[in-house]
């Protein structure tokens, strides 16, 4: 007799971690202002086991400058903001560790 596999087994095993649409245009839409003030050039996307990376560099020969890291966890995940190997920040949402990357306004006298 054949043997029989439940497909639900399967997919619970091999589980991938990503961003959801909403994670990923807020993720996209941080980065399309560094990029049009000229700071960040280029990003990548890796899905590892158990884990999302959202990489961000400033030249893509060059290891990234942050990367946004999403983990699976109670409801719904933690996350957190890597500066090479320092972690800058860490939190249950998004909005919470892209705080990091909020831009304190100066006063510029000519």
């Amino acid at each position: 007799m054949s043997n029989l596999y439940r497909l639900a087994d399967q997919r619970a095993r091999r589980r991938i971690v990503s961003f959801d649409k909403r994670e990923l245009s807020r993720l996209l839409g941080l980065y399309s202002m560094r990029v049009a003030s000229g700071e960040w050039r280029d990003y990548a996307i890796d899905f590892r086991p158990g884990m999302a990376i959202f990489s961000i560099f400033r030249h893509t020969a060059e290891q990234p400058l942050f990367a946004i890291a999403k983990v699976p966890g109670g409801g719904g995940g933690s996350y957190m903001v890597y500066n090479g190997p320092r972690k800058l920040a860490h939190g249950d949402t998004l909005e919470d560790v892209l705080r990091v990357f909020d831009r304190k306004l100066k006063l510029l006298l000519g």
